[in-house]
């Protein structure tokens, strides 16, 4: 079916809407089938969790049985793949931030599958597979990509994709080289086989769309396009492929959408999932500024529309479930922490102040002093602090925070009250504690701040170990004496995919419980980070900077993130190449598995700035130029992989000559 699209454009479009009333259409054909005939694979994370929030809600009105089943990485989605293909009564295979480099119709994937299934996408990921979008053949056909509109930007791409697929063989000169024969859906996203082993082969890991070749017959061949033409379709098709994995509308804002169409937007829908998608998306440098304040436009519509009639913010009242729209302060929890560990452990106040060193700690002391607030005053609990000081924080802030070059301290934002139930909770605290959830919720030991501690800085007060809670099996508290390879820390993230699930419910429980651990996260991220940095252990190699460390691989991206964002602004010439602006690699050495996690970080210029991600495409060069054992990292970001420990080495002194 290709592509369907948020509006029907020129009229002949297909919408959400069609490719939904489609899997209703295929649930009445056959309503005798149970709920496994309808079955959502979605990986842990936030945007995807979101997205399957409010489409569970939406089958839920229409008395449609599904089953949704967590998917951790590629390996995974294999062997769900061999489980689903003998399923007689899956109708509908609903992939959600999974699939768009996939070469699904191949046999590798979904092609096998019952002519009946249809197969729908819905992934923010980029860039797509042509295959997908584009493709003609029957297993084609039954694949339905949830398109932001992006796609009918792609129409050079698209003829030269059709062009190759319509004449693989020679061009028109009688050529018949082995570049010429290659059909160019692009390269493999994961081989066939048992991801478990490490690979040395080229196909074993590649995560490309992979080729495919359509035969056709000689006469057909030779009516083909010169061979000038193909080299230039080549190009474009090979620029589409390998110009870095980047991001486009969040899974969950194609989904709110769908309930837009479908007149069944409301409240609960837009805050429980639309508004932490797409702070998420925000917060984890998926999309730059400018595109988030675009999408952030769409949505303050939406809840001006939504809360027509809402009571003053500050009044008090137990009926209040209003949206708000609001100017986040980018420092971490702040409402739920204290104002001076809320700024100590936020990465954009580390990058200007430099927080890793005593100098920087005393800089932010000195701010605070500047501002009026007392020491003491800014290490209590936000809600103690004096009310005055709450309401004239901004306006300091804005008076005085230039002068440390804190210039963007804000970004738009939405929070929700709670009547008496709840302080006004923010998009971003939720995000972060569904995220702290899927990281973090068990599995590992991590001590959190008593709430009998007054923080101040990096040294709580008193500690004790976490816990998720009576009613999720302590998962937080257990004795966790086994290896880290086990089966049984392996299925640790399956629980924690279920409890992130449940916090995005209207139940406030999970996302408060999560807070305490979410502060804990953050505490050893500035901790280890800032070590790092302190030591002088990140060594700049020819194209980027590593960072070798020990942390739990769960916090290895955050701790990415925030090195690349804190490093940023410290490499200030240009010229120089031991400190231009360079992405960043941080490792982690797994013993069980005697290998190395290895996530990449690009590197950005300016705040607010996103870079595509070119670390998917470097990462393939360079294991087949060193022939390493490498493997996927147990995840769907391209930017993460595992490499064998004594391989390391040469796999890294082949990625400096191509980044």
């Amino acid at each position: 079916m290709g592509f369907v699209s948020p509006d029907a454009g020129s009229g002949r479009a297909r919408t959400y809407e069609h490719a939904y009333k489609s899997i209703l259409a295929s649930r009445r054909r056959f309503p005798s089938t149970s709920a496994a005939s309808v079955i959502l694979l979605v990986p842990p994370e936030v945007d995807a969790l979101c997205a399957a929030r409010i489409l569970s809600t939406l089958f839920k009105q229409d008395d449609v049985g599904y089953r949704i089943i967590p998917v951790s990485g590629y390996q995974h989605l294999e062997e769900i793949r061999d489980e689903l293909v003998t399923n007689q009564e899956l109708h509908t295979l609903i992939l959600i931030n999974i699939g768009s480099l996939l070469d699904l119709p191949s046999s590798d994937w979904f092609g096998d599958f019952n002519s009946n299934v249809a197969i729908h996408v819905v992934d923010s990921t980029r860039p797509q597979n042509l295959s997908s979008l584009f493709g003609t053949t029957p297993e084609a056909q039954r694949i339905t990509v949830w398109d932001d509109g992006s796609a009918r930007n792609l129409s050079e791409v698209q003829a030269a994709y059709e062009s190759m697929e319509m004449y693989p063989g020679s061009d028109s000169s009688g050529s018949d080289s082995e570049d010429d024969s290659e059909d160019y859906d692009g390269e493999s996203v994961q081989g066939s086989g048992n991801d478990d082993i490490f690979s040395s082969n080229s196909n074993g890991d590649s995560r490309l769309p992979p080729r495919r070749r359509r035969r056709l017959d000689a006469s057909a061949q030779n009516a083909g396009p010169s061979r000038l033409q193909r080299e230039e379709y080549r190009a474009r098709l090979d620029k589409h492929y390998s110009s870095g994995i980047w991001y486009g509308q969040s899974a969950s804002g194609i989904i709110y959408a769908l309930s837009t169409m479908l007149d069944r937007a409301d409240n609960g829908l837009l805050w429980r999932a639309r508004h932490p998608g797409l702070t998420h998306q925000y917060s984890s440098f998926r999309i730059p500024r400018d595109r988030y304040e675009g999408y952030h436009a769409i949505f303050n519509d939406e809840v001006a529309r939504l809360n027509l009639s809402v009571p003053q913010p500050t009044e008090l009242n137990p009926d209040d479930q209003a949206i708000r729209t609001c100017h986040e302060f980018r420092f971490s929890l702040f409402r739920q922490w204290n104002l001076y560990d809320a700024m100590f452990h936020s990465s954009y106040v580390a990058n200007k102040l430099g927080i890793w060193q005593e100098r920087g700690r005393n800089r932010l002391q000195g701010l605070l002093a500047k501002m009026g607030f007392a020491l003491q005053q800014a290490q209590q609990a936000y809600q103690h602090m004096d009310m005055d000081l709450r309401h004239s924080l901004g306006q300091r802030l804005e008076n005085i925070a230039p002068e440390y070059g804190l210039l963007e301290l804000t970004y738009p934002s939405f929070l929700r009250s709670y009547g008496f139930r709840s302080q006004p909770l923010p998009a971003s605290d939720v995000v972060e504690s569904v995220s702290a959830l899927l990281q973090a919720a068990g599995g590992v030991r991590i001590e959190v701040e008593s709430e009998s501690g007054q923080g101040g800085g990096e040294c709580p007060l008193a500690e004790r170990n976490w816990s998720l809670g009576d009613t999720h099996d302590d998962l937080g508290n257990r004795d966790n004496d086994k290896e880290e390879g086990s089966n049984d820390i392996e299925q640790w993230w399956m629980k924690n995919f279920w409890s992130a699930f449940d916090a995005l419910s209207d139940d406030l429980t999970l996302v408060q419980r999560a807070v305490p651990l979410s502060k804990a996260l953050h505490r050893a991220v500035v901790r280890q980070g800032s070590a790092l940095i302190d030591k002088r252990v990140v060594r700049t190699y020819r194209s980027f900077k590593l960072a070798t460390t020990f942390c739990q691989p769960g916090t290895l991206s955050r701790l990415g993130l925030w090195l690349s964002e804190v490093l940023r602004d410290r490499q200030a010439n240009m010229n120089d190449r031991s400190t231009r602006r360079l992405p960043v690699l941080v490792a982690c050495l797994n013993q069980a598995e005697d290998s190395f996690l290895v996530v990449g970080v690009p590197a950005t210029t300016e705040e607010g700035d996103v870079r595509k991600n070119h670390f998917g495409v470097a990462f393939i060069e360079a294991k087949e130029r060193s022939n390493a054992r490498t493997r996927q990292g147990g995840t769907f970001d391209t930017s993460v992989i595992e490499v064998k420990k004594e391989d390391f080495t040469t796999f890294l002194e082949e990625l400096q000559l191509i980044c």
